[in-house]
């Protein structure tokens, strides 16, 4: 006996994923404006930390779209060819924005560590002003996404949102310095200080997006405290075959073979084997299969023959 909780589409998505896509589209033009804004800011005042914090201001930039795009897509309905809807869009669209930004921090790492040999002389006016701009664009971005994420690929845009946050702050320190010391080592300092705040976001999110990718079970979710909670209800032996997963990050799905001790009904077993997981573990799309005791699960199905038995 199987039965399947629901169609594998989540459909707890406080606010709604419509408004998490418009958000994410505002957040996408106000942070390719600035990108532009950044780059021309950093050739004319020659800093290398807003230069380093534009370039992850661009790749911020392909990330959203690459997000709002994911997120559209995901929302196609499942069809023959892939019955799973297109869900996993949006965690190939997290990953590829992880392995970018980890390619883009390799070559501002590159270009301090030689500025660090000889600080060239920076505009700190030109720096600090646009910094400053970058940072109240930033922090209307963060307003905008916060409490609009679900999944690994909103949350890809929001640790950009942050990251960017944090370079704008690095600069405008930067920059301070340099206006107040003469440190001209601080600007090539806040662009390593900006690229390793980005390449441990990323390198977050890329493992987070690899464990989805292979099937890897939901961090919130134990496993084995789930098969307990299984095994404790009335009816069920054992719990085997149990594999737990997601589609995109944040909507589980999970199926199971319940061995039962025929004391209760197959159909009894499975109302509350699904009403539990639903209830305590938040697990909707459920497939069980109810299996008699002596039932052969390393055969073709059948109960094992017995060898004393002699009659056709």
């Amino acid at each position: 006996m199987h039965v399947d909780g629901s169609d594998g589409r989540s459909t707890h998505h406080s606010g709604g994923p419509a408004a998490a896509r418009k958000r994410l589209a505002w957040v996408f033009g106000l942070t390719l404006a600035y990108t532009a804004a950044e780059v021309i800011g950093g050739i004319s005042s020659n800093s290398l930390a807003l230069l380093a914090d534009a370039g992850h201001m661009a790749t911020d930039a392909l990330a959203l779209g690459l997000a709002v795009l994911a997120g559209w897509f995901a929302t196609r309905p499942p069809d023959r060819g892939r019955t799973f809807g297109y869900q996993r869009a949006e965690i190939l669209a997290a990953l590829t924005n992880g392995i970018i930004l980890v390619v883009v921090c390799g070559f501002i790492f590159w270009e301090a560590v030689h500025r660090f040999a000889a600080p060239p002389q920076v505009a700190t006016g030109l720096m600090a002003w646009v910094a400053a701009g970058g940072l109240a664009v930033n922090l209307i971005a963060a307003w905008l996404l916060h409490g609009h994420t679900h999944g690994l690929n909103a949350r890809a845009a929001l640790l950009h949102v942050f990251g960017d946050l944090l370079g704008s702050l690095g600069t405008l320190v930067a920059a301070g310095l340099i206006a107040r010391f003469g440190w001209r080592w601080a600007d090539p300092a806040a662009s390593i200080f900006i690229g390793g705040t980005i390449v441990f976001s990323s390198a977050r999110l890329v493992l987070d997006s690899i464990h989805v990718l292979m099937e890897g079970t939901p961090s919130h979710l134990d496993t084995e405290a789930i098969r307990c909670s299984l095994v404790a209800l009335k009816g069920v032996a054992d719990v085997h075959d149990l594999h737990l997963w997601s589609l995109g990050g944040s909507s589980p799905l999970l199926t199971a073979h319940l061995v039962t001790d025929l004391t209760v009904r197959g159909h009894e077993v499975l109302r509350a084997a699904t009403a539990e997981l639903a209830a305590t573990y938040g697990i909707d799309h459920v497939t069980l299969q109810i299996e008699p005791p002596d039932f052969n699960i390393h055969g073709i199905g059948r109960p094992p023959v017995d060898s004393g038995n002699t009659s056709p």
